[in-house]
């Protein structure tokens, strides 16, 4: 489970000013539930995954991972978290075995388990054929399965995807959809970002528009529609958008 509370990050501007990227957020994501973070690119969706994964640290404000306090217990956050970026790094000298292996270690598996949990992705992901080839000769579509099995080595009960089928090919793309969709089939809490309405529309439980670093609205997709009137999700989207264009005042759609 993830509770976002009162979430605040400022940034310093050559000018000396702050550009404040993500301001007072708050939601939460539950067990067994995907939750998509929607917006255009720059409306502060990958700071704050940063932030829930203890990349980044807050001004203000906090989130609870499994009940464990992101700034206070960044450790025990860690450990029961996956977290995968679309910039995610991989060692292109070491092979897919050796890169997953690494980290499991890491996490403190025995080889036993990490074999075991390792046949199991590169079954489900279609991994087998290129698990002993280097990193460096592989597709982008194959390194972002490599990225996947890194951060979930450890079966962690919470999943944190940042823009996932970013630049990968349709084939690629709906395995790790089929992928997200699983991790919810196990019970655990999903939360992804994207900017792609038809992305939402299809995975989520649960949509949280964010804006300019805010969040504008907050519900599932028929109450969405309900409060709006609109059908299609972009022009949700854009309805949000302009209602809070001329307001000081945030106004948020929680239900």
């Amino acid at each position: 489970m993830i509770e976002v509370r009162d979430l605040v990050k400022e940034f310093p501007k050559k000018d000396g000013s702050v550009y404040r990227a993500v301001n007072e957020v708050n939601f939460q994501a539950n067990d067994g539930e995907i939750v998509c973070l929607l917006g255009v690119n720059g409306a502060g969706k990958t700071t704050t995954m940063r932030i829930l994964s203890t990349v980044f640290q807050p001004n203000a404000g906090t989130a609870l991972i499994q009940g464990y306090d992101i700034v206070r217990q960044a450790q025990q956050v860690r450990e029961n978290l996956g977290f995968l970026s679309g910039d995610t790094g991989l060692y292109n000298r070491l092979r897919p075995r050796e890169f997953i292996s690494y980290f499991g270690k890491l996490y403190g598996m025995t080889q036993k388990t990490i074999d075991r949990r390792m046949e199991e992705m590169a079954t489900l992901l279609d991994m087998k054929d290129f698990m002993d080839k280097k990193i460096e000769f592989l597709s982008s579509g194959m390194k972002q399965k490599v990225s996947i099995v890194r951060s979930i080595i450890h079966d962690p009960p919470v999943m944190i995807f940042d823009e996932p089928t970013s630049g990968l090919d349709i084939l690629t793309a709906r395995n790790i959809v089929a992928f997200i969709r699983q991790c919810r089939e196990q019970g655990k809490c999903v939360l992804f970002s994207t900017h792609i309405m038809r992305e939402a529309e299809r995975l989520a439980d649960r949509i949280v528009m964010i804006h300019q670093g805010r969040i504008l609205a907050n519900g599932s997709l028929d109450q969405l529609r309900g409060d709006t009137g609109c059908t299609d999700l972009d022009d949700i989207f854009v309805h949000y958008v302009n209602a809070d264009s001329g307001d000081t005042e945030v106004q948020k759609h929680e239900f």
